[in-house]
Order: structure tokens, then sequence, then C-alpha cells
């Protein structure tokens, strides 16, 4: 799967700092709302209307988002793997090699760009 069907899917959560609207992952949150996706922001400290675990989402995920420092970024990649989920939109910043190597080890597409660039040519 390549970066244009990845970002057909539809359901989606995005995992960093949803609620700080000067944070790309509240951008990005909010531009997959716009756009008219199911999505769900997710953070450690949860907050108003933002998941701690992605366990708690209650819809099926299609895919991440992963917008959080990368050694936080693995336990929520652990995390998906044990639901199912084989996708995950990388975002510069949160990459690392153990997240590669993870995701390539553990058969989860991992594909590194930038949801807002995406988004912005649907």
């Amino acid at each position: 799967m390549d970066i244009k069907e990845l970002i057909k899917l539809g359901n989606w959560v995005v995992i960093g700092d949803v609620t700080n609207e000067s944070k790309y992952a509240y951008k990005i949150l909010n531009k997959f709302k716009e756009k008219g996706y199911k999505v769900s922001g997710i953070h450690p400290k949860g907050g108003e209307g933002v998941y701690k675990t992605i366990k708690e989402v209650p819809y099926k995920i299609d895919a991440i988002d992963l917008c959080i420092n990368s050694k936080l970024g693995i336990e929520y990649l652990k995390e998906a793997k044990a639901l199912g989920i084989k996708n995950v939109l990388i975002q510069p910043g949160a990459e690392s090699e153990e997240i590669l190597i993870y995701c390539k080890d553990n058969d989860i597409n991992a594909i590194e760009n930038c949801a807002l660039v995406q988004l912005r040519s649907l």
C-alpha cells in the first residue's frame, strides 16, 4: 500500500498532542475531521474527547497517524499490533529506526509522510 491508498482509508486515530492548537497533531486531527474522516485523538494524558489508549477507541481503526515522540510511539505501535491494526503514517519527527524495524518485523505497513500535505490534495 502506498501513501495515496493509505490516505483514502476512512477510520483513523491521530496519536500526539491533539489538544494543543500549536502542535501538528492538533492540526492533523482537525484536517481529517474537516475532510470527513472518522477520526479520534489519542494522547497519554487523555483529555476532553481524547483517548489515552488505542483500545478505548469505539470503532475499527484502519490507520494510525503517529505524531508523537518515538519513545512513546513504539508503545502505541505495540498496542496497535495486538489490536490487528496494520497501517501507520509516521509524521516527520516521529520516526525512529526502532519504529521502522518494529513495523517491518511485525507486518505493519509504515509510511513516512505528512498527513497535512496528503490531505491538501483531497
